[in-house]
């Protein structure tokens, strides 16, 4: 593809102007709640509804600099409406932090990442479904065959530690620098430029193992390329319209190098069934006692129902919807991934890595890579960079969709039924 001179200049301008629109709507650090919330909440042994203020978000600087980007799309072809999806979901951020506290937030919240009954590009499977398929694969399992007894119990100093050698390996003198801190809301945070550890949590080995494949070679991998990328500058911005894919790629790190495991698929669930329950009107304390039912942990209870209600208004009906993305990205992610092989265009693979991006953008940014305004990825996570397993196993997923399941499961459960529980 040739793009000219000038249409080079105008595509460059409208990511500045994007970029610098995105740059004030830092969404998940505004919905950070204080150590003094937790403190008061359980100073009241977890019978009121938390305190909560959250700082003025003035949306007009970023909605107008939005304005002066889109006067410069004026066609109707794949970059433009490529463009026109960033101008959106850029503003969409912004009207959502503006809305903090009250119910329109939860309005821009379904616009950015959907709600749990919300079909899939199938137009039939859902996040809520594919949640509730694990749960009743989960309660059917004997889960504590499936995780090795007496597994190591990990310190927030092991993990750090064990992240700090991993990214040393992924990134050399790019690595970002990982510290072990006291207040922090979640067990770990990551960027990339550092990654802070909470002191005092614990984390099993799968755990630690997730944390690393997750945010080391998803999130910090696409950061750093996306910040690589001298033209199309947008590629380095972490907006709401390249969450569920980036999220969903990241669980699907965790799928093909055999981090993931039953108590993590089990959590993924959980989040969607929350909230699916807040949407119906669950209170925090409602989704906060569900999760204590399922963990027995208060502060992991606490931190759960905090991820739901975040940013929105603690009585429920209007929660905060992004943790629909893990389970809803994975499903899209292998969806574009078995697809891609299907149709023998491996090559699309290492577009994913180039920047914070949308399976959607991909058309786009193909192009754009022909045209020499995307840069190819300087680092790819080790599963993808020799991707002969990846394919492989690709393959193999899609002839599993020409197999009757339900034939084959009912021929082996007969086989089994009388075939006594095997204690390993």
């Amino acid at each position: 593809m040739k793009v000219t001179p000038r249409e080079k200049e105008r595509l460059r301008t409208v990511c500045a102007l994007l970029r610098e629109a995105e740059k004030p709507v830092r969404i998940m650090r505004a919905l950070l709640w204080s150590p003094e919330v937790r403190a008061g909440f359980f100073a009241s042994k977890a019978r009121e509804l938390p305190v909560v203020e959250y700082p003025r978000f003035d949306a007009e600087p970023t909605l107008a600099r939005v304005a002066e980007a889109r006067r410069l799309i004026v066609a109707d072809t794949t970059i433009d409406r490529w463009l026109l999806r960033l101008c959106e979901t850029v503003a969409g951020g912004a009207r959502m932090l503006a809305g903090l506290g009250r119910p329109e937030f939860h309005a821009e919240s379904r616009r950015l990442f959907g709600v749990p009954s919300d079909p899939l590009p199938d137009e039939s499977t859902t996040s809520l479904g594919l949640a509730l398929r694990f749960n009743e694969v989960l309660d059917h399992l004997d889960t504590s065959v499936l995780v090795p007894s007496g597994e190591d119990v990990l310190r927030a100093e092991d993990v750090a530690g064990m992240m700090r050698e991993a990214v040393a390996e992924m990134f050399g003198e790019e690595a970002p620098r990982v510290r072990v801190v006291r207040d922090l809301m979640t067990r770990a945070l990551a960027g990339s430029q550092r990654i802070r550890v909470r002191k005092g949590s614990i984390f099993s080995r799968k755990e630690a193992e997730q944390l690393i494949q997750h945010e080391a070679g998803i999130h910090i991998v696409t950061s750093l390329n996306g910040r690589a990328q001298p033209d199309l500058v947008m590629l380095g911005a972490g907006h709401p319209g390249t969450t569920r894919t980036q999220e969903g790629l990241a669980v699907f790190a965790e799928f093909i190098t055999g981090a993931m495991d039953p108590h993590r698929l089990r959590r993924l669930a959980d989040r969607v069934f929350a909230i699916q329950m807040a949407i119906g009107g669950a209170s925090f304390l409602d989704i906060y006692r569900y999760f204590l039912d399922r963990t027995s942990d208060e502060n992991r209870a606490y931190d759960a129902a905090w991820r739901v209600f975040r940013g929105a208004p603690l009585e429920g009906g209007y929660p905060l919807t992004k943790d629909i993305v893990y389970l809803d990205g994975l499903l899209r992610v292998h969806s574009f991934l078995r697809s891609t092989v299907s149709a023998g265009r491996a090559d699309v693979l290492r577009l994913l890595f180039c920047g914070k991006l949308d399976l959607d953008d991909i058309p786009a940014l193909g192009q754009l890579a022909s045209a020499g305004l995307v840069k190819l990825p300087r680092f790819v996570p080790p599963w993808a960079a020799d991707p002969g397993y990846l394919f492989s196993y690709l393959a193999f997923s899609s002839f599993l969709n020409t197999v009757d399941l339900k034939k084959v499961s009912s021929r082996y459960r007969e086989m089994l039924a009388d075939v006594p529980v095997v204690r390993l």
